[in-house]
């Protein structure tokens, strides 16, 4: 798993590695492009969001959301990543921190219309996970909504059958979202599956 260096040496070239992996309709990233397309046209129905992104990166989503007129707060891990998302959009409040702490303690005095986290999760437990996804609810303002964009699937069965196919590629250090088993703590949550490794998870408040 990459530390915070790893992060910052990664930071330049993170955008044509995902792109190359995207294009390629393969493990991790098929069907990155669509996953943010459809949590962008959730949050833009809604005039003016705030929005919150946990683990931003270098501003693929949120750039498009500010440019919008969304209200942008986020969380980082890198700090070369923070600065690359910085220049793009000058106006947000971005704040570095590690996410298995939680929020940091300025985004906690704030309420979101969406809380957001594309690929940055499944860097964390399960346990980790679930601590976070416990604290989030409560910084929603009403009828709003959590959406989790990542690796993700259905059930276990289906991450197996990624994972074979995936053979070598298969990352063993990242942990990534099965909807069944998060259900258990979570029974509000729904699941879309959008590639053969992609899903978005939606948590009411």
């Amino acid at each position: 798993m990459l530390d915070r260096k790893g992060f910052d040496l990664w930071a330049d070239d993170y955008d044509r590695a995902v792109g190359i992996s995207d294009g390629e309709k393969t493990y991790p990233f098929a069907g990155y492009k669509d996953v943010l397309g459809r949590i962008f046209q959730i949050i833009v129905e809604r005039q003016n969001p705030v929005v919150l992104d946990l683990g931003f990166g270098t501003g693929t989503l949120t750039t498009k959301l500010y440019e919008r007129g969304c209200v942008i707060y986020g969380q980082g891990f890198s700090p070369r990543m923070i600065e690359l998302a910085a220049g793009k959009m000058p106006g947000a409040r971005l704040y570095q921190g590690n996410l298995t702490r939680g929020p940091t303690e300025p985004l906690c005095q704030e309420s979101y219309d969406f809380i957001v986290a594309t690929y940055s999760l499944h860097h964390l437990t399960d346990g980790q996970k679930i601590a976070l996804l416990r604290t989030l609810p409560g910084r929603l303002k009403a009828n709003r909504q959590i959406l989790i964009g990542d690796v993700a699937f259905g059930t276990c069965a289906e991450l197996d059958r990624c994972r074979e196919a995936a053979s070598d590629k298969w990352d063993d250090e990242e942990i990534y979202f099965v909807a069944d088993e998060l259900r258990r703590g979570f029974p509000a949550l729904s699941f879309t599956q959008v590639s053969c490794c992609a899903g978005i998870l939606t948590l009411p408040r």
